[in-house]
């Protein structure tokens, strides 16, 4: 996990984003995220206590599950049982489950993002 308290602690103290990346084993890039993103919330060095990486990792960047919930998720149980049957692809189920969305005015997953669900439903 990123060292976002470490990234910020290091910051204060006038370091370079390269010095706090070799320190904290990042790259560059992602300490030049975390200090952005630390600025843009106005959340600086010293920190409570309670801001852990954890807690400083969903204020910086909120999860996925947030973002995508507005999209309809597709019925594991009907694709768990229609691809035992011959002939039906994880491609022929997202064009039914696009379908089936379109005609209910629902938001689709796109293939990858279905793909992606059923594999970790599968992994249940």
């Amino acid at each position: 996990m990123t060292k976002y308290r470490e990234i910020l602690r290091l910051s204060s103290l006038g370091l370079s984003q390269q010095s706090i990346a070799d320190s904290c084993n990042v790259s560059k890039k992602t300490v030049n995220r975390v200090l952005r993103r630390a600025k843009e919330l106005d959340i600086s060095w010293p920190l409570d206590e309670s801001d852990t990486d954890a807690v400083l990792a969903e204020k910086f960047f909120p999860s996925v599950n947030q973002i995508t919930s507005n999209k309809r998720m597709p019925d594991y149980a009907y694709i768990r049982k229609e691809l035992l049957r011959n002939g039906v692809s994880k491609k022929l189920l997202w064009t039914e489950y696009m379908e089936d969305c379109r005609a209910n005015g629902d938001e689709p997953l796109m293939y990858s993002q279905f793909c992606y669900h059923i594999q970790q439903d599968e992994q249940k």
